[in-house]
């Protein structure tokens, strides 16, 4: 990993990468254990494969499994929804039909005048927790509301999933 050669390297682990690497290094991965021994020891870095059991203070055991379940991997940010791209005169139009200044606003909220300044300017984007307030208050939408139109795309892969070549359009 690092560059150092090594006359006795050690074999890890290293998300599923199986390398050879110098003493140093080892603590990146989990060490695999040469000969008839087949079980592994535990690295700071290590990442598991397979099924383990352990024992818990209690004494019972408990067996997990981290392998792949053979269905399609769910995307974390499937069900969240992007924020508009004029989020900011959203908000300020919102808070000018309200008839409030900044700092008013911002002492409704509970939140500072610089950061409403800053997002009404779009020199920061809200957290999660400040969008939904500044949604309830106004009673107004800052995502984008919408998903990506897939009409007339039609896929090549035989699980019905799109590629990057299913939507990009070639121009030789």
């Amino acid at each position: 990993m690092c560059g150092t050669e090594t006359a006795d390297p050690n074999r890890i682990k290293v998300e599923g990468a199986e390398l050879d690497v110098c003493d140093g290094c080892t603590e990146f991965g989990t060490e695999l254990q040469t000969g008839s021994d087949e079980s592994s020891a535990s690295t700071k870095y290590s990442t598991s494969s397979g099924s383990s059991s352990s024992r818990s203070s209690s004494g019972s055991t408990s067996t997990s499994s981290s392998g792949s379940t053979g269905g399609r991997r769910d995307d974390i940010y499937e069900d969240v929804d992007e924020l508009a791209q004029d989020f900011d005169q959203r908000i300020r139009g919102a808070r000018e039909r309200a008839d409030l200044t900044q700092a008013e606003l911002a002492r409704e909220l509970n939140e500072k005048a610089s950061l409403i300044r800053k997002l009404e300017r779009g020199e920061t984007l809200p957290t999660d927790d400040v969008q939904r307030k500044l949604e309830r208050y106004f009673d107004i939408d800052l995502s984008a509301g919408g998903s990506v139109d897939t009409d007339g795309w039609e896929s090549d892969s035989s699980d019905g999933g799109y590629t990057l070549g299913d939507m990009v359009e070639r121009r030789d």
